[in-house]
């Protein structure tokens, strides 16, 4: 398969969407060539065969220049990521040229771009029940993608006795609630990610007397880590879908603890259950295997 693929970022040190570089490495095995649009490269390390397009910061000459793109290239099969835009751009063209094309799509929001690549796409890829919540037949549940060759345990790792707590500092992540549950047990709380709410989470740590170090946006080399040294992740978030963070932390053999009623059971499962549902090998198989027909 000759394969068009669409994304926000190539970088595999961005603390966010550093993890789509191995997503490429994988696809690439399967794939003769991959042509690789995005909105921002930095480091990565890729097979030859796949080639990167930056597009520029005007929303008008980006648009164009997806357009030029989508017409000069050769492909056989479109996998947009997590970007609607691309397909409302150019999913009418896609379609007239019978081209396959498939959306990723793992976010709560739904608006009227992605409607409108839903109407495009002929088949839209999620990670859990919950984290796609438009209505559509074409919808396939396929798990995550955990790297679990990345994300593994290191049995001479030590672990120490600070709780973990992981994801972007903003409201919904629910951060206090996890200096609340390090300060009532009496252990230290390392959190993992940056973002607005940090002075309001530091004024609490410090009113609670809570030890609580701010790790700021780490790469997923430290975050690996942080996984694999940590006594128990603490997840708080309220997005309501199945959080990543939770896969890799168990994928790196990391008790977890949720309020999340729905991911209770994880609780009780490991890193052979992240291998078995949510490995990122067998995920890309199968989405290929869907998106050649």
């Amino acid at each position: 398969m000759r394969l068009l693929l669409t994304t926000q970022a190539l970088d595999q040190s961005d603390p966010i969407l550093g993890f789509f570089v191995r997503w490429v490495e994988e696809i690439a095995l399967h794939c003769d060539s991959i042509d690789v649009i995005c909105l921002r490269k930095g480091e990565y390390q890729l097979p030859s065969h796949v080639r990167v397009h930056v597009l520029p910061a005007s929303k008008l000459a980006r648009a164009w220049r997806v357009l030029r793109l989508a017409s000069t290239l050769t492909y056989d099969a479109v996998f947009v990521h997590m970007n609607p835009e691309y397909l409302v751009v150019a999913g009418w063209l896609w379609r007239l040229r019978r081209v396959r094309t498939a959306l990723w799509y793992t976010h709560k929001s739904v608006d009227l771009k992605l409607r409108i690549a839903a109407w495009f796409a002929h088949v839209i890829f999620t990670a859990s029940s919950a984290s796609f919540r438009l209505a559509t037949p074409k919808l396939k549940v396929m798990g995550h993608g955990i790297d679990t060759a990345f994300f593994s345990p290191d049995p001479g790792a030590l672990r120490g006795t600070h709780y973990l707590s992981v994801g972007r500092l903003m409201p919904s992540k629910r951060h206090d609630l996890a200096i609340r549950a390090a300060a009532e047990a009496g252990v230290p709380l390392h959190i993992a990610g940056s973002g607005p709410e940090q002075a309001n989470l530091e004024a609490l740590a410090a009113q609670l007397g809570a030890e609580v170090v701010f790790l700021g946006g780490i790469t997923h080399e430290e975050l690996r880590g942080e996984y694999r040294t940590a006594a128990k992740l603490i997840h708080t978030s309220e997005t309501g879908s199945l959080d990543k963070v939770v896969l890799e932390a168990l994928a790196c053999g990391l008790p977890i603890s949720t309020r999340d009623p729905a991911l209770k059971y994880l609780e009780h499962e490991g890193s052979e259950y992240v291998q078995k549902n949510h490995s990122l090998d067998s995920l890309v198989a199968r989405i290929l295997e869907i998106l050649h027909g």
